[in-house]
Formats: structure tokens, C-alpha cells, sequence
């Protein structure tokens, strides 16, 4: 009697399709996303359509600060050359204006919870500009401190008040504090001002 061969047994592969969905799925929810990262920034308001006048326009060069970054990595804060170390202390003044100095933004009243009636300077506006050549490190360095001018004055309006810093606040004594110190830096493109066109 002849043995006869024996075939192999298939192996069942319908739910290969299956298992190979259900591992793409697994690993898309368990794998951490990066989520994008930026410079927290707002725009200036549009210039209005009746702005025409010299007193809106000296009105409205008073509330920027300008702050240029040249392709030497020298900083300039308005008209004068200033190190980076000197720009937190430009800024703060100027965001906050405690002399309510002519030369810098205007203050309104504002009412403000926790706060009642307030003078904040709620239409200043620091304009960042820098050169295409200055280098990314000196670049930071400027958004350091201009962020930190808002951050330190946050911190002692919070410690006034309440004793405590401004990232300790709840979300709306956080609100009342950002209302008086609204972050409002305007940066512009990168252009190369030191060449000639």
C-alpha cells in the first residue's frame, strides 16, 4: 500500500487585514504628538478709514515701540542703541507708562474685575523688526525679554493684589491681569535693511 503525500495545512489568513488595522490604530493613539510650538503674537488693529489727522498720527507714534534688530546683532528701542539686558526695563516702562509720560501710550479707564476702574494703556503696541542677517540666537534673546517685560509686570500686579504670582491665579484673575497688561508685540518680516536695493 502506497503511502499517499499529505498536503500542508493552510493557514487562515482573513484576519491578517484585521490584526494589521487594529496595531495601526493602537499605535496611532498611543503615540504622543508634538504639537506645533510658536510665539505667542498679536497683530495691531487696522488703521481706521478717518486717521488722517496730525493729532491721530502723533497719537499713534506714540503708542509703538519700536525695536530693531540689525544684521550686526546691535539693538536699537526706538531712537537709541540699547543692550539686550536694557530692553526689559524700556519695555516694562513703556507698556506700563507710571509717569503717564506724553511721549509714551496713552491711558484709558478701563474697568477690570478685581480691579474696578483702572488706567491701562490698552492701544500700545511693540513693533519687532528685525534683520535677515542677525543671527537666531540674538533674535531669542530680544523675544526673551520682551515677553519677560510683560511676564515681570503680571508678577507684580499679581503679588500686589493677591500675593501670589501670575501663573499661581486662577483662570479669571489671570483674565484681569492680561486686560491691564495685554500682550501686544507685532513682528514683522525679515527683510535685509543693511543691503542696497
Amino acid at each position: 500500500m502506497a503511502k499517499g503525500k499529505r498536503k500542508c495545512p493552510e493557514v487562515n489568513s482573513s484576519s491578517t487585514a484585521d490584526i494589521a488595522f487594529l496595531l495601526l490604530i493602537f499605535f496611532l493613539i498611543t503615540t504622543s504628538m508634538d504639537t506645533d510650538r510658536g510665539l505667542t503674537r498679536q497683530l495691531p488693529p487696522p488703521p481706521e478709514q478717518n486717521q488722517k489727522d496730525n493729532d491721530d498720527v502723533k497719537l499713534k507714534a506714540r503708542n509703538v515701540l519700536t525695536v530693531f534688530l540689525n544684521l550686526n546683532d546691535q539693538l536699537m528701542c526706538g531712537d537709541d542703541y540699547i543692550n539686550v539686558d536694557q530692553l526689559r526695563a524700556k519695555a516694562k516702562e513703556f507698556i506700563a507708562n507710571p509717569a503717564n509720560d506724553e511721549a509714551m501710550p496713552e491711558k484709558h479707564a478701563k474697568d477690570v474685575e478685581f480691579f474696578g476702574n483702572v488706567m491701562v494703556t490698552s492701544k500700545h503696541v511693540i513693533s519687532l523688526r528685525c534683520d535677515r542677517g542677525s543671527s537666531y540666537q540674538a533674535y531669542l534673546s530680544v523675544q526673551n525679554e520682551l515677553v519677560a517685560a510683560y511676564n515681570e509686570l503680571r508678577d507684580e500686579l499679581a503679588n500686589e493684589k493677591w500675593n501670589k504670582n501670575y501663573a499661581d491665579l486662577n483662570e479669571d484673575q489671570q483674565k484681569a491681569i492680561r486686560e491691564i497688561y495685554p500682550q501686544k508685540i507685532s513682528e514683522a518680516e525679515p527683510k535685509k535693511y543693511g543691503e542696497k536695493k
